[in-house]
């Protein structure tokens, strides 16, 4: 059976939508199967369905395209599109498989599909793992050590350092390293970051308001403003 990637084309302007969906209909390999005119939408489509690459706009107002990638670190693969060359760095540093500058070549755009083929061609197939048995692996007082997925309530960051707290333990356990980097390495659905010093299990949030949480061993969390919608669609399970 033939691979299609589902293609969502993220941009404020019309044209350059039309523009994307005209290059992606040359491929026999990609479907153009949705659009977003601004981030607050894209967040929500992402949300509720599945794609295998999108091609995100940077300057669009209330959530620009590099504060929907930090917001979406387990995104699909991100292909920037865009009439800034300032943001390439970020856009790399959040993972972007390609840049590309406005107005947009067939030839670049070709080149860049290549890429996002190639990835996916090199992408290692694996046995997939519940988050039950799903661990995270630390050093704590100089030993290696893991931590079951299932019994992380909430991580916040201290700096270069961070606190986990998990339902087998009595008192939070310190260990080294950043928000960004535990993320990419929790890689479950179960996750999300809702403030810049804050990663929680949504498993073991017991109440949601508008600008906190409560969780399962009744501290309260922050959320900030920018991380605000990821809670518009969460259910408390």
């Amino acid at each position: 059976m033939a691979i299609t990637y589902r293609c969502l084309i993220i941009d404020d302007e019309s044209p350059a939508h039309k523009a994307l969906a005209s290059h992606i209909s040359k491929f026999d390999d990609l479907e153009h199967s949705g659009s977003a005119f601004s981030g607050m939408e894209a967040v929500k489509m992402l949300n509720e369905n599945t794609y295998d690459i999108i091609f995100l706009d940077i300057n669009m107002p209330v959530i620009s395209g590099v504060e929907l990638m930090e917001l979406q670190p387990k995104r699909p693969l991100t292909i920037v599109t865009t009439a800034y060359s300032d943001f390439a760095l970020s856009a790399y540093q959040n993972d972007a498989i390609d840049y590309l500058l406005k107005p947009i070549s067939f030839e670049k755009f070709s080149k860049a599909i290549e890429k996002a083929r190639i990835y996916f061609s090199g992408a290692t197939t694996k046995k997939e793992t519940t988050t039950d048995t799903k661990v995270l692996s630390h050093r704590v007082n100089g030993q290696m050590t893991e931590t079951l997925l299932s019994d992380i309530i909430y991580i916040e960051s201290l700096g270069n350092y961070m606190k986990l707290y998990s339902t087998k333990l009595k008192s939070p356990i310190i260990i080294y390293g950043s928000l960004s980097s535990i993320a990419a390495e929790i890689d479950s659905a179960n996750f999300i970051q809702v403030h810049r010093s804050f990663i929680v299990n949504i498993t073991k949030i017991k109440a949601v308001t508008f600008k906190s949480l409560t969780m399962l061993n009744g501290e309260i969390i922050p959320v900030g403003r920018k991380y605000q919608i990821l809670l518009d669609n969460l259910e408390i399970r």
